[in-house]
C-alpha cells in the first residue's frame, strides 16, 4: 500500500496527494496548493517542526531513546558527560574519548571572578535560583563575543564545551551568593557530578568529598533529564537559534521556558502539592478535589506520554535506595498512596494519567538538602548538553528562521478616528 494522503478541497473539487515520510507529511506540497490556508495548531500538538537524530520517543508504549539506546540501560551504566557527548556526537565514546572528554569539560569549567562576582551583586539575596542563571547565562554572551559566528563548528564547539563545563559552577555560584558563602572553585581530582556537589555542599576545603550515594542519585538524574525530544524549553532554544543568535542567549532562552511549573518547575510544584495534603488521611479527599477540579495533580500525566513515563519508574526505585541511607522523606509515604489511589481511579485511568519524572525527582533533590526553589536549576544543568544538541543539528542542516503563522480573528479594516472624535 502506498504511504501518502488524499486531501480535496472542497472550494474547487481539486485533489492532490502527500507522501508520507517518516510517519509525517511535509507541509511543502501543502502550502504550495493551498497558499495562505493555515493548519490551527495551539501549543505545536501535532506540528512536527524539523527531523532529528537525537532523541525518540514512542509516548504510547513508553518508550524513551537517546540515539537508539533505551533510557534505562543509559541511566543504569553510563555517567552524565558519556550522555552527553552521545547526545552532542552520535555515539558513545571510548575510554580514550571519554577521558579527554571529562578533561576538556573539566578545563572550562571555571568562572571569571570579577564578572560573576559584579554580576552576582546586582542580585537580591533572595532571588529565584532560575533569574540568577538565566541572566548569567545570557550575560556569557559578552564575555565571549566570538559566539556570534554560529556558522563556524569549531567555534560552536568551544562554546557548547563552555556552557555544560560552567553552567555546574554557575548554579553552585549563585546559590552561596544567596547563602552568603563565597564562589566556589572546581577541583580537577573530582568528577563533574562530584565537584558540583563540593561546591554546593563543601567547606572549600581539598578534604572535602562529596557522598557516592547522593553523586550516583544526582548523576543519574542528570542522565534522565538530559534531553526529551522537541520540549517547551528545547523549541526556546531553536526558535532563538534559528534566528543565528548566539547559544548562550539561545541557552538562556531555553532556561526561561524551563522556569515555569508547567515545564522544569513541576517538580517543584509536587512538593507543595505533598506539603498541601499534609497526611496519608487526606490523599483520598485531595484524589476528590483534583476530580472535582478544585486541585491540580501535579506530576501526573505528559504531553507525549499515554503510558507510564519510563524515568519515572528508574527515578522511583532510584528514591527508595536514597531513602535508605538519608532516613525515609514522610513525604514519600504520602506520594506512594497518592500514586497507588490514582492509578486504581477510572477516572485517572481513562485519562491516561501516570507519574511522570517530576512527581519523584522533587523527593529526590529535598533529601539531598537542595531548596525547592534549586530544583528546576538542577534540571537545566542536565539539560542544557541537550539543547546545545538540538542547537548544533538545527545549524548543521542551514534550518529557516522561525516564523509561525497565525489566523486573524482581529477587526476588519476601519477608518481611523481622530482624537476629537474619539
Amino acid at each position: 500500500m502506498k504511504e501518502s494522503i488524499t486531501i480535496t478541497d472542497n472550494r474547487s473539487g481539486e485533489s492532490f496527494e502527500i507522501p508520507i515520510v517518516d510517519g509525517g507529511i511535509d507541509s511543502g506540497p501543502w502550502t504550495k496548493q493551498l497558499p495562505g490556508l493555515w493548519f490551527k495548531d495551539e501549543g505545536f500538538a501535532a506540528t512536527a517542526v524539523t527531523n532529528s537524530s537525537i532523541t525518540y520517543i514512542d509516548g504510547g508504549a513508553g518508550q524513551l531513546e537517546h540515539r537508539g539506546y533505551p533510557i534505562k540501560d543509559l541511566a543504569e551504566s553510563s555517567s552524565f558527560l558519556e550522555v552527553a557527548y552521545l547526545l552532542l556526537n552520535g555515539e558513545l565514546p571510548n575510554h580514550t574519548e571519554l577521558t579527554t572528554w571529562e578533561k576538556t569539560i573539566a578545563g572550562h569549567s571555571d568562572l571569571d571572578p570579577e564578572h560573576h562576582n559584579n554580576l552576582l551583586k546586582a542580585f537580591k539575596k533572595d532571588s529565584h535560583p532560575m533569574g540568577m542563571l538565566t541572566s548569567a547565562l545570557a550575560a556569557l554572551s559578552t564575555m565571549y563575543p566570538d559566539s556570534r559566528e554560529i556558522e563556524d563548528p569549531d567555534i560552536r564547539s568551544i562554546h557548547t564545551i563552555n556552557l555544560i563545563a560552567k553552567i555546574p559552577t554557575i548554579a553552585a555560584a549563585a546559590e552561596n551568593f544567596r547563602n552568603g558563602k563565597p564562589i566556589p572553585s572546581p577541583r580537577e581530582e573530582l568528577t563533574y557530578t562530584e565537584n558540583f556537589l563540593a561546591m554546593i555542599y563543601g567547606d572549600g576545603t581539598q578534604e572535602y568529598q562529596p557522598d557516592p550515594i547522593f553523586t550516583k542519585a544526582l548523576e543519574q538524574l542528570f542522565i534522565l533529564h538530559a534531553d526529551h525530544e522537541q520540549n517547551c524549553s528545547t523549541t526556546a532554544v531553536r526558535v532563538v537559534g534559528s534566528s543565528h543568535a548566539d547559544p548562550y542567549s539561545a541557552i538562556a532562552a531555553g532556561s526561561a521556558a524551563l522556569s515555569g511549573p508547567r515545564h522544569g518547575g513541576a517538580n517543584e510544584a509536587v512538593i507543595n502539592m505533598l506539603k498541601k495534603i499534609g497526611s496519608l488521611e487526606n490523599v483520598d479527599a485531595f484524589i476528590d478535589s483534583v476530580k472535582n477540579g478544585d486541585d491540580l495533580l501535579w506530576g501526573f500525566g505528559h504531553r507525549v506520554y499515554k503510558n507510564y513515563d519510563p524515568r519515572a519508574q528508574i527515578i522511583k526505585d532510584t528514591a527508595h535506595q536514597l531513602f535508605e541511607i538519608t532516613g525515609k522523606n514522610p513525604q514519600l509515604d504520602i506520594a506512594l498512596k497518592l500514586e497507588e489511589a490514582a492509578l486504581a481511579d477510572d477516572y485517572f485511568i481513562s485519562r491516561k494519567l501516570y507519574p511522570n519524572v517530576d512527581f519523584y525527582s522533587g523527593l529526590i533533590y529535598q533529601s539531598m538538602g537542595f531548596p525547592v526553589n534549586m530544583f528546576t536549576v538542577l534540571f537545566a544543568i542536565a539539560r542544557t548538553s541537550g539543547w546545545l544538541s538540538h542547537w548544533n543539528e538545527m545549524l548543521e542542516r542551514n534550518t529557516r528562521i522561525a516564523r509561525p503563522r497565525q489566523l486573524y480573528i482581529g477587526h476588519p479594516t476601519r477608518e481611523f478616528i481622530s482624537m476629537e472624535d474619539r
